[in-house]
């Protein structure tokens, strides 16, 4: 059964190989999305080239990446030197140190102490620490950001993984680890969508909203929370039921008990020095992740540690995540004389496969961002115009999730909510019914490894692949679609104070 599959998989690679190009030749040839601007055609056929190889793994996911290094500069989409220099940022900078810390844990074997410590107090069902883990990042996920919540709650996942399979066998296990890695993955994303700071878009969306409508009341911290919390609440319990029924053991864990793990962390005595050291700089990183930029929530406001700086705005989570992993390099071990707390040798498991998809996903949407194809997929809206509202919201909301699946939410969002914004006022339709599920929508994409970042870290651990994810992604893309059209249409319309039949007066021109 298996090689009858192996053996289907390569045929399908073996077509997409050459149907994906000739669907896209054929698109250079013959349409014509734009006719004054070429490159919007030359981006969605790249698009959707990559997407394919993406998809059916083609050709390796990292070689894909590359593509836009080869073809944007080609087809003058954009530079050479632009594009070349996505594949490094400070996204990529906090992926690199988020797994340095990860495998300094690992090689003090600090992983395995938190894993039993997680396991006593979370219990070892496979609906509950799904549910604990789950929990932890979408809470942590409101606050700080998504990729160095998903960075920090990885390590710990995994040493979890690893120890259940010591203790049950891989066999047991079954695609459990699976689950518990997209919970984390798909936590981070849902949790960032409940406050204004969660999430990039949502703070782009309260700025172009205040710059293009000054005569609009201000959504407040407390609004978008009391709007934006059910939508959370209830893709987190789509999300959880979804991963436990598809991804729960087959067998029951009932040859495991409590007190078997109890006595394993006794036997593990005291913690070394090493370890000590190792745990302090993952909770220096994590209180240095969640308190860097500081919060704002109405009139109450913490400041972050980086004000404490000259220039707070050059530091980022990469910056952060870097200062630790070279402090791994600096600090000896003294148990192995000679050594330090991590080496060379250790760090070069890095994934550098996911770093360049990662890189490719940047480079992609830099493609979309500066040929114009983001603002031609926001202008096809305008033919619906005379549709209902709700149908109009549905489609726009579907329209941002698929197209944040190749993009960066962040140059989506700021490219579509403005063309939504002059839309609403051409339509006469209150502009928050179009803006606001779109920023949503912007979080919506749990389909591919290039979607958002949390989604590159976990597909990093290369414990999932590419085919779980899409499988996974997208009946959650369609739950999300449906919950973010529904609550902005039965609850955001109470919330905003929204009238859907009538135009408000500060959203009229002039």
């Amino acid at each position: 059964m298996e090689n009858q599959s192996a053996g289907k998989s390569t045929k399908i690679q073996r077509l997409a190989l050459i149907i994906a190009p000739l669907i896209s030749l054929l698109i250079i040839l013959f349409a014509d999305l734009d006719p004054e601007n070429r490159k919007v055609t030359y981006t969605l056929a790249i698009a959707l080239l990559m997407a394919i190889w993406w998809i059916t793994e083609a050709i390796p996911l990292a070689v894909t990446a590359l593509l836009p290094v080869a073809l944007f500069p080609l087809f003058g989409v954009v530079d050479g030197k632009t594009i070349s220099s996505m594949y490094f940022n400070h996204l990529i900078f906090l992926f690199i140190g988020g797994f340095l810390m990860a495998f300094a844990m690992e090689r003090w074997n600090l992983h395995r102490r938190i894993a039993l410590r997680i396991l006593l107090l979370v219990g070892i069902s496979p609906g509950r620490i799904l549910l604990g883990f789950m929990l932890a990042t979408s809470f942590l996920s409101m606050w700080m950001s998504n990729t160095a919540t998903a960075m920090m709650m990885v390590p710990i996942a995994l040493s979890i993984i690893l120890k259940l399979e010591e203790s049950l066998g891989e066999v047991n296990m079954g695609k459990y680890s699976i689950g518990l890695l997209l919970g984390i993955a798909y936590s981070a994303s849902i949790g960032g969508i409940a406050t204004l700071v969660g999430t990039p878009p949502n703070l782009s969306f309260a700025r172009i909203v205040s710059i293009i409508f000054p005569k609009m009341t201000e959504i407040s911290f407390a609004d978008w929370f009391i709007f934006a919390i059910p939508v959370t609440i209830l893709l987190f319990i789509a999300v959880w039921l979804l991963l436990y029924f598809m991804y729960r053991p087959k067998n029951s864990w009932d040859n495991i008990r409590l007190y078997d793990f109890k006595k394993e962390y006794s036997a593990l005595g005291k913690a070394k020095i090493e370890e000590k050291i190792v745990l302090i700089l993952f909770i220096i990183l994590a209180f240095l992740w969640i308190f860097r930029s500081g919060f704002t929530i109405q009139s109450f406001e913490i400041p972050g540690w980086s004000k404490l700086f000259k220039t707070p705005s050059y530091i980022n989570d990469g910056t952060v995540a870097i200062f630790i992993a070279l402090l791994l390099f600096i600090i000896p071990s003294k148990s192995k004389k000679g050594e330090r707390l991590m080496n060379w040798e250790t760090a070069n498991k890095i994934p550098w496969n996911i770093v360049l998809l990662f890189g490719g996903g940047f480079a992609l949407a830099q493609g979309f961002v500066d040929s114009g194809l983001s603002v031609w997929f926001g202008e096809q809206l305008a033919g619906l115009a005379n549709v209902d509202p709700i149908y109009l919201t549905l489609a726009n909301v579907t329209m941002m999730s698929f197209l944040t699946e190749l993009t960066s939410n962040v140059a989506t969002t700021e490219m579509i909510l403005p063309i939504l914004a002059g839309l609403s006022t051409v339509i006469e339709i209150n502009p928050l019914l179009l803006m606001i599920p779109a920023t949503l929508a912007a979080s919506l994409a749990f389909m591919l490894p290039v979607a958002t970042p949390p989604n590159a870290i976990i597909f990093g651990t290369n414990r999932i692949k590419i085919k779980d994810m899409v499988k996974t992604g997208i009946l959650l893309n369609i739950t999300g679609i449906i919950i973010a059209t529904l609550v902005m249409y039965f609850w955001g319309t109470i919330v905003f104070d929204i009238d859907v039949s009538v135009f408000p007066d500060w959203a009229a021109v002039g």
